[in-house]
């Protein structure tokens, strides 16, 4: 088999978190010797992945962006998804990370060498078939979770005759012009799709299988003269910036058990309960409102779908299907809807986690988590028995209401810190998260998460239904993420020094403090100075 050229850094994954990873190595370290790998066909993520019809984001664009990258020219306060996915590879171009991107090549496994302190890794082109492995002193795990669906398990799904597509793997070839279409679910992408597709099919009925919170949402056009503004004018793209992000974490208060948290909870329940009885007909209320408490799950932004139950071709339900037939299926009450369209719009299988990986003592990842009682990892990066490999937006990164993009810069901040002694200084051959650190901060985090709303009164694929164990969300505010991240807690990281490399840290701690001493002897001669002058 193939062995090519080791590099220092292997990146797997050129989404937001991968292309990320790359502009803050050039920007931050001025460290070139990287390559990021995907299995796409071209780099983009969950944005290339997902172009359903009306796709696109429900976090305002001036904080779902970069904050090293910002972007004047977003056309609305919620672009679509082609302008998502042309502002990621417009980035990537800018900071020159779009020449270390290797696509359509499949991981396969990566193993720890002590011997040499370097990961093995293995690969596939998924053109050709072939494999080859790579060497690499570190690896970053920069695999998003929005991208493998869900599985379709309906029995007969393998005798329809029309055509069946998921969100995430939408046929554009396929018309839906005049068709009989079928659609289960109603998160986000369902509630995207049905708005967007409803002008052109012949019907449309919707399966769901429990209601969403639904909070309304304008869409304005950004006007020329505020482009030009934030193009211009110094500061004012970062001040909206800001007030955007302070606007969103608002919404912080309303994810804890306290009597305030309750407060704001009822009051925005009952906000969106008359925002479904003002726009959807009387008789989907009650299939349209929950039972359960505001940010249990992630909050759905209107786009136009409530309303668009009125229209006559659409309807709504929540009796399961339980078959399908060649062009139709039928529900758990026998009733048989005609489909010659199916649409999967049921969520994405978090394969991102299951990395097949083996550590320093030939454990798993899956082995590793198996001992705390579900996936976890220190700061959402680290963990003990894994040197030198580091998750962007790892398990427990993500809010519940804010932007996964400031997640991403936080978790990217803090590798940047970490593996600059590796890539950069040449000052250390590995660096592992303390078991103990580790062990620490997974119980502090579950601990934490016991009072927020996310375990409290709903399922979600936040929480292990059969455990308890909340993978997904972080307890604290996003403040407290960027803190974290930009400052960490530095003697928890175990760094290994050859002879030479912890000279080399002698010589620049001596020279550190020699700066520092004759700084503070300069400083202190000009206030002396002042006073006899």
């Amino acid at each position: 088999m193939t062995q090519i050229p080791s590099v220092k850094c292997i990146v797997i994954g050129a989404g937001f978190s991968g292309v990320a990873t790359g502009c803050q190595f050039k920007q931050k370290l001025d460290f070139h010797d990287f390559v990021i790998y995907d299995r796409a066909e071209m780099y983009g993520g969950t944005w290339f992945a997902n172009t359903y019809p009306g796709c696109g984001v429900d976090i305002p664009s001036l904080f779902y962006s970069l904050s090293f990258a910002p972007n004047p020219d977003f056309s609305q306060l919620f672009p679509d998804q082609p302008e998502i996915l042309e502002y990621i590879q417009r980035t990537a171009r800018q900071f020159d990370v779009e020449r270390h991107i290797k696509l359509n090549t499949s991981w396969l496994e990566s193993s720890w060498t002590e011997k040499t302190k370097m990961w093995r890794s293995k690969f596939q082109n998924r053109k050709t078939g072939e494999e080859f492995y790579q060497e690499s002193k570190v690896l970053i795990s920069a695999a998003g979770g929005l991208v493998e669906p869900n599985k379709l398990n309906i029995e007969g799904s393998d005798t329809f005759e029309g055509a069946i597509l998921h969100s995430a793997r939408w046929d554009h070839s396929v018309s839906l012009k005049d068709k009989n279409v079928c659609l289960i679910g109603n998160g986000c992408s369902g509630t995207q799709i049905v708005p967007a597709i409803l002008p052109e099919v012949r019907s449309l009925t919707q399966f769901i299988r429990s209601p969403q919170w639904y909070f309304p949402r304008k869409n304005p056009k950004i006007p020329p003269r505020l482009k030009w503004g934030y193009r211009n004018i110094p500061g004012l793209h970062t001040l909206f910036r800001t007030l955007i992000f302070m606007i969103v974490e608002n919404a912080y208060e309303v994810m804890l058990l306290t009597k305030k948290g309750e407060t704001r909870r009822q009051k925005l329940a009952e906000e969106c309960t008359n925002f479904i009885h003002s726009k959807a007909p009387k008789k989907y209320w009650d299939l349209l409102t929950p039972n359960f408490s505001v940010g249990c799950k992630r909050r759905i932004f209107d786009p136009g779908y409530i309303a668009s139950l009125n229209e006559e071709n659409v309807h709504l339900t929540n009796d399961p299907i339980v078959r399908m037939e060649k062009s139709s299926v039928t529900t758990k009450s026998g009733t048989n809807y005609p489909c010659d369209v199916f649409i999967a719009a049921n969520g994405f299988a978090p394969i991102h986690f299951e990395q097949p990986i083996r550590g320093r003592s030939g454990q798993t990842l899956q082995e590793h988590w198996k001992a705390f009682g579900g996936q976890e990892a220190y700061k959402s990066t680290a963990l003990a028995d894994f040197p030198n490999f580091f998750m962007i937006a790892g398990p427990n990164s993500a809010t519940s209401y804010g932007s996964v993009v400031y997640s991403i810069e936080g978790s990217v901040a803090l590798v940047t810190r970490i593996v600059r002694p590796l890539v950069k200084d040449d000052t250390a051959d590995e660096v592992e998260i303390s078991a103990e650190a580790e062990r620490s901060w997974a119980s502090q985090m579950q601990t934490a998460l016991k009072q927020r709303v996310m375990s409290y009164n709903c399922q979600s694929y936040y929480v292990d239904r059969e455990t308890g164990w909340n993978y997904f969300n972080y307890p604290w505010s996003s403040y407290h993420w960027w803190f974290v991240n930009r400052f960490p807690e530095m003697k928890v990281w175990r760094y290994s020094r050859s002879a030479g490399q912890q000279r080399k840290v002698n010589r620049q701690r001596v020279v550190t403090s020699l700066l520092s001493t004759v700084s503070a002897a300069v400083a202190g001669g000009a206030v002396w100075w002042q006073f006899i002058a």
